[in-house]
C-alpha cells in the first residue's frame, strides 16, 4: 500500500506506539491524516502513557507475543501496520527473554497479517551490523555483538522466510534499521535514553558531561523526526526491502558536546572515563544510498539543527 491522501480514512496499527519512536510516529500520523483511525498496542514496559497525550485512537495494553488478534480485529481490519514494539534495553542479557519477546511478537503479527497481506514496516537496528568500524551498507554481513542485535537479525530472517515465498508474492514487509535516534519523547527511557539526552541532563545540572575516553568514538546521530519520515517512506515504497535509517554522518561525542554547549549557552568540558563494555560500537554510520534512491529519504536535520531543536523542546 502507498500512503493514502491526506483526507482519506487510513486504518493504522502501531505496535509500541507509546514508546519513543512509536509515539512520535503516532503524533505525525494523527497530525497529517486527520481521518486516520490509529490503534496502538503497547504493554507499557518500554513506553509511557504521557507519550500518548492527546491521542485520539484506541490503546490496547497487551503482550504481543500471545495476543489473540482475532478477538480484537477482523481479518482485514488495518490498511497498514508499523511494528515498533520491542525490548530496546541493550543491557538485557537474558537471551531467552530478549529473543522470545522480540521474535515471537513479530511472528504473531506476521501470522495475523499474512492472509490479507497487510503491509508491515518494522523496526530493525544498526546493532545488526555489530562493531565493524565502517560505513554500513544494507548488504553488509550482519554480526551482532549483543543479544538485542541478534534478535533483530532474527526478525529480518523471519520476514524473509515468511514474506519472501512465492505464495506471498507482492506482500510488502519492510525493515528500517535505526541508527542512534534522539529527540522528543524519549525521557521515559531513563538510562537507555540517547546520549544526547543523558549529556543534556548532566550539563543542565552544571556537571561536566561524561563520555568514554577520549570522546572520539563516532555515531550516526539521527533526529527522531527523520527516523519517522524514513519509516513512513518505507511504508510508501513499492517493494519490500531493508533500509538504513540514519543521518548519513558520523560525528564524535566531543562534537555532540560542543553542539549541546552552543544550544544550552554553556562551556562545559568533557570528563573522560573508562569504557567497561566490550560490545561498545566505536563507529556507526549509515550508508543512505538505497534509502535515498528507493524511498526518496533525505534527513532534514544536521547534528547542529537537531540538537538545537531538541534542546529548545526540552527547555519548553
Amino acid at each position: 500500500m502507498s500512503l493514502p491522501g491526506k483526507n482519506a480514512i487510513w486504518r493504522v496499527l502501531v505496535t509500541g506506539g507509546a514508546g519513543f519512536i512509536g509515539s512520535r510516529l503516532v503524533r505525525r500520523i494523527e497530525a497529517e491524516w486527520p481521518n486516520a483511525e490509529v490503534t496502538v498496542i503497547d504493554d507499557l514496559r518500554s513506553g509511557h502513557f504521557k507519550n500518548l497525550e492527546g491521542f485520539r485512537g484506541d490503546l490496547i495494553t497487551a503482550d504481543l507475543t500471545n495476543l489473540d488478534f482475532a478477538s480484537y480485529f477482523k481479518p482485514k481490519h488495518f490498511d497498514s501496520v508499523f511494528h515498533l514494539a520491542s525490548i530496546t534495553d541493550t543491557r538485557v542479557l537474558d537471551q531467552f527473554t530478549m529473543c522470545h519477546d522480540n521474535i515471537e511478537s513479530f511472528r504473531n503479527l506476521l501470522e495475523y497479517a499474512q492472509p490479507n497481506k497487510i503491509p508491515i514496516t518494522y523496526a530493525s537496528s544498526a546493532a545488526t551490523y555489530g562493531i565493524d568500524a565502517r560505513v554500513n551498507v544494507e548488504t553488509d554481513d550482519r554480526k551482532p555483538a549483543n543479544v538485542y542485535g541478534f534478535s533483530k537479525v532474527q526478525l529480518e530472517n523471519l520476514a524473509d522466510r515468511v514474506a519472501g515465498t512465492p505464495d506471498n508474492a507482492g506482500w510488502k514487509v519492510n525493515a528500517v534499521r535505526y541508527f542512534n535516534v534522539y529527540g522528543p519523547h524519549e525521557q521515559h527511557k531513563g538510562a537507555m535514553a540517547s546520549m544526547c539526552y543523558q549529556l543534556y541532563l548532566q550539563m543542565k545540572q552544571g556537571k561536566r558531561p561524561r563520555v568514554f575516553k577520549s570522546g572520539e568514538q563516532k555515531r550516526d546521530f539521527v533526529h527522531v523526526d527523520d527516523a519517522v519520515e524514513c519509516t513512513l517512506l518505507a511504508m510508501d515504497s513499492g517493494k519490500s526491502g531493508v533500509f538504513n535509517t540514519g543521518s548519513g554522518e558520523a560525528r564524535t561525542f566531543n562534537e555532540l558536546i560542543a553542539e549541546l554547549n552552543k544550544a544550552m549557552g554553556t562551556k562545559l568540558e568533557p570528563e573522560y572515563i573508562d569504557n567497561p563494555y566490550a560490545f561498545f560500537q566505536p563507529f556507526t554510520q549509515a550508508d543512505l544510498t538505497r534509502s535515498k534512491a528507493e524511498l526518496g529519504y533525505t534527513p532534514k536535520h544536521t547534528l547542529a539543527s537537531g540538537i538545537k531543536s531538541y534542546v529548545d523542546w526540552l527547555k519548553g
